[in-house]
C-alpha cells in the first residue's frame, strides 16, 4: 500500500526481503530507504547495520515503519542507525512528508 501511494512522487524500488534489497543497494544508491523491522531471513535491523557497514550506503537516511511500539524497539532501531521509527499503522500523507524531508536534507545520524 505504502509503495502504491509513494510511486505517484518517488521512483519506489521494492523488494521482497532485506537480502534482496541489499543486493539492490549495490547496484543503486537510493536517496532514502524506507523497511519494516520485521521481514522474512534477516530482519530489518541487520539490514541496516549492513547497510551502515557500506560505504556507498552509509549516508542513505532510514526509516523504518514497525508494528511494534514502545520505547526499546525505537531505542535499538536508532541504535544500528535508522534515522526515524514511524509506528504502523502510519498515514501514507505523513510518510510522504517525512521522506520528501529526509531525503532533500542532509542525514544527521554518524
Amino acid at each position: 500500500m505504502y509503495a502504491e501511494f509513494l510511486s505517484g512522487s518517488f521512483d519506489v524500488i521494492q523488494a521482497g526481503d532485506a537480502q534482496e534489497a541489499l543486493a539492490l543497494l549495490e547496484t543503486r544508491v537510493p536517496a532514502l530507504v524506507i523497511t519494516d523491522l520485521t521481514l522474512p531471513g534477516i530482519d530489518g535491523f541487520e539490514m541496516i547495520r549492513q547497510m551502515r557497514g557500506n560505504e556507498s550506503t552509509r549516508q542513505v537516511p532510514v526509516i523504518c515503519l514497525s508494528g511494534h511500539g514502545g520505547r526499546a524497539h525505537e531505542e535499538r532501531a536508532r541504535e544500528v542507525g535508522c534515522d526515524l521509527v514511524l509506528e504502523k499503522p502510519c498515514a501514507p500523507e505523513a510518510l510522504a512528508r517525512t521522506a520528501r524531508e529526509l531525503a532533500s536534507g542532509p542525514r544527521l545520524v554518524p
